[in-house]
């Protein structure tokens, strides 16, 4: 079984990031992230990661009709090595030796024990996952199921009131700004951010917490874009805001649901507000419509902000 934000590996030396649990003519739907570099391996945008495939493996391109959007997906016969977050981090938690990154790591699991957290539910995915951190690199770490999601960020919210952990400082959200290039303001950005409790500071290290849900889902409707919309409506339910793609159910006579599949969106809502969205409309086979927001990576031109 794959989730998103397992990665996977290829005899060429790619690594894969996996983006969701559905699989298409038998392939595992994924977007390219760390290429062959020297004695290891060299993270790549969006645009380095599509020129590369197009020029030296373009059978990793991808179209899928379900999701009508362009990403790349491995067959898995092509993958020699699955990463799976789970067992890194118990690998980690296990080891005799750590670096700088994985003491913070270590020190943030042990505080998460302290307060009821159990870490079989809990992984460590991005560079840790594959041992390609730097001195500075983040601390990535993935929940596997809705409660155990929601009960670390109330823990983080907890631990950053009693001191053990720190909000992030105007120059943490200065780069983490930068490097979600959205269509929000600054300051846009930063109020939706500071209050979902997933983002914090151990010992000077950022750290995100992401939410995979581990239960079966079934096949995908099949949906075709219409055009793009920009509106304002009801958010009515945000019970699958924080996952991946992120769901908020809308008040709205002929739009069921704002979809996102870019994680500055994730969580962005909720129940109660009125929102401004601009995306791309979308209808299934059934006739069901949805907005899209990140029709592509970057999302550019495509947002969910509240309206205060």
């Amino acid at each position: 079984m794959f989730f998103a934000k397992d990665f996977i590996e290829t005899a060429e030396g790619l690594i894969f990031a996996v983006v969701g649990q559905s699989m298409e003519h038998d392939k595992v739907l994924c977007f390219l992230r760390y290429v062959p570099h020297q004695q290891g391996w060299r993270k790549v945008d969006t645009d380095v990661a599509n020129d590369f495939l197009k020029q030296h493996h373009p059978h990793y391109l991808h179209f899928s009709p379900i999701l009508d959007a362009s990403l790349h997906a491995v067959a898995q016969p092509k993958i020699i090595k699955h990463h799976r977050p789970k067992h890194r981090l118990q690998q980690l938690l296990n080891a005799d030796n750590h670096d700088a990154v994985e003491q913070d790591l270590l020190s943030l699991t042990k505080l998460f024990q302290q307060h009821g957290l159990d870490l079989a539910n809990v992984g460590i995915t991005g560079s840790l996952l594959i041992g390609v951190q730097q001195h500075g690199s983040d601390i990535d770490v993935v929940c596997y199921g809705r409660e155990v999601f929601h009960h670390c960020r109330a823990v983080t919210a907890k631990l950053i009131t009693l001191g053990q952990l720190q909000y992030l400082t105007e120059q943490d959200w200065q780069q983490s700004y930068l490097r979600r290039d959205c269509d929000l303001s600054f300051a846009e950005y930063v109020w939706h951010e500071q209050r979902k409790a997933n983002k914090a500071i151990i010992n000077g290290r950022k750290f995100d917490l992401n939410f995979i849900n581990d239960q079966a889902v079934g096949a995908p409707d099949d949906y075709q874009k219409i055009g793009p919309i920009n509106l304002q409506c009801q958010v009515i339910d945000d019970t699958y805001g924080f996952d991946y793609p992120a769901e908020f159910k809308i008040d709205h006579e002929h739009i069921d649901s704002i979809i996102s599949f870019t994680a500055t969106y994730t969580g962005q809502a909720l129940r109660g507000e009125t929102v401004q969205v601009s995306g791309m409309l979308e209808q299934s086979s059934q006739g069901r419509k949805r907005i899209i927001v990140g029709s592509n990576r970057e999302a550019r031109g495509e947002f969910i902000k509240v309206v205060q």
